[in-house]
């Protein structure tokens, strides 16, 4: 199937799982998320050998599915697959670890899988890296932009050009 046809099937998924999300800083849908973080995965792959783009986009349009909405993993495999099911795993936060581990033990999982998965989290944060909402204090943004570095740290060997732009991100972040 082509790249653009898994897209739309993906992001059709999506939008139907995350039919009532908000963007947290803006009023955007969520969906604009996604396909912020499928476009940085889009493009990374122009600049990385051997890179399965099909794969690392449906994970990217797919990513929050499993954390954020009522989807199953069984329903995501039946979908799109095991290979992008486990991958979206991956990625997404143990809720029975304790929160301060949380991102540490998410990681370690996402280490465990090929590099556009570990692409796929860094292109997240770089997305997510934009102004902090409103409500957030002053220790809350400090937390991730240092949470933002330790992803940085831990994953910037999957994807040079995504590192790069992490790093970029993570220097002008809420100064």
């Amino acid at each position: 199937m082509e790249l653009q046809s898994l897209y739309q099937n993906a992001i059709e998924f999506a939008g139907e799982k995350h039919y009532s999300h908000k963007m947290p800083a803006v009023k955007a849908n969520y969906l604009v998320h996604l396909s912020n973080v499928a476009m940085e995965v889009l493009i990374a792959s122009f600049y990385t050998k051997n890179f399965d783009v099909n794969f690392a986009v449906q994970v990217a349009i797919l990513h929050d599915t499993l954390e954020d909405t009522d989807t199953s993993f069984m329903e995501l495999e039946t979908e799109f697959g095991s290979k992008i099911a486990q991958g979206v795993l991956a990625l997404t936060k143990d809720e029975y670890v304790p929160l301060q581990e949380q991102m540490t033990d998410s990681i370690a999982r996402i280490k465990a899988f090929s590099h556009e998965v570990w692409a796929v989290k860094l292109a997240d944060r770089i997305t997510n890296l934009q102004t902090p909402p409103s409500h957030w204090h002053k220790d809350r943004t400090l937390r991730y932009k240092n949470e933002s570095d330790l992803i940085y740290k831990e994953l910037k060997d999957g994807n040079s050009y995504l590192a790069k732009r992490l790093k970029e991100k993570i220097k002008l972040y809420a100064l």
